[in-house]
């Protein structure tokens, strides 16, 4: 399928940015689908599942929520991430959260790759405040629900990965106009924020994922003791990040039937 991309700025003065995708030939009167980045940012394969929503007759749209006035801020910025990247996926997972073993790896690179690998990491594990993203969230689904017109008046949804997930619980409580969100491994809501969910919501996680899925039949009982529409599917043999074709941790058999069950869903609040 042929698609139009563009990364796109909106909100007041612009302060914002988000990649978008659509089809080609989309006319006007299209549903949305607001992708909300992992921990790495709207990086190559946020931008890859966003285009995958488009191919399948979405107009998708994720925010850069590091950016401002169309630059990262400062230790988010792309290489920064990146190297972020880079180190962990070449030591130990058990080194990622140990502070002593990571100073340990991180004492064996030069400068000043040892201060940048710390301080984002410092910035993307220690100091993000998922909270502080609301008023792009609304921002967004403003956007593209009253300013774009492909999708002026349609539909809008979300989907949200790890940290994404919790944001799309988060747009879901916050925005009482979508239509529908999706959480793929993301932490639960609060109570209060569970109280405020207006639209149906659905929940992929990976049975190896204990830390994150251990939490979700509980989840499960507040929205039910709330009277609201929540359900979800654990994936046997699925790790954190199992959607994520450029981590370890992709699985490809759990991936097909997520990405099945979560377009039909979508097709379903959005007709």
């Amino acid at each position: 399928m042929s698609l139009h991309t563009e990364w796109i700025r909106y909100g007041s003065e612009q302060v914002y940015s988000g990649y978008l995708a659509k089809p080609e030939r989309a006319a006007d009167g299209q549903p949305a689908v607001v992708v909300l980045q992992e921990i790495w940012g709207v990086d190559d394969h946020i931008q890859d599942v966003t285009r995958r929503f488009a191919q399948a007759g979405y107009v998708a749209f994720a925010p850069d929520l590091y950016a401002e006035h169309g630059a990262r801020r400062p230790g988010l910025d792309v290489p920064s991430v990146e190297a972020v990247k880079r180190f962990l996926n070449e030591v130990s997972p058990a080194v990622w959260h140990d502070a002593s073993a990571r100073e340990a790896a991180l004492s064996k690179l030069p400068e000043p790759d040892q201060t940048t690998i710390r301080t984002t990491f410092g910035t993307l594990f220690g100091g993000l405040n998922l909270d502080a993203y609301g008023d792009q969230l609304i921002s967004t689904t403003d956007f593209l629900r009253n300013h774009y017109s492909t999708t002026s008046g349609q539909p809008i949804v979300s989907v949200g990965f790890c940290m994404g997930g919790a944001l799309s619980a988060i747009l879901a409580a916050t925005d009482e106009k979508l239509a529908g969100a999706a959480i793929f491994y993301g932490r639960a809501p609060s109570e209060e924020q569970i109280a405020n969910i207006a639209c149906p919501v659905r929940g992929f996680y990976g049975a190896l994922d204990d830390g994150i899925t251990s939490q979700v039949p509980g989840f499960a009982e507040k929205m039910k003791e709330n009277g609201k529409s929540f359900s979800y599917k654990v994936y046997e043999n699925a790790h954190h990040a199992f959607f994520n074709d450029t981590r370890a941790s992709y699985n490809p058999r759990a991936v097909r039937a997520a990405f099945a069950e979560v377009l039909s869903f979508f097709d379903e609040v959005t007709r």
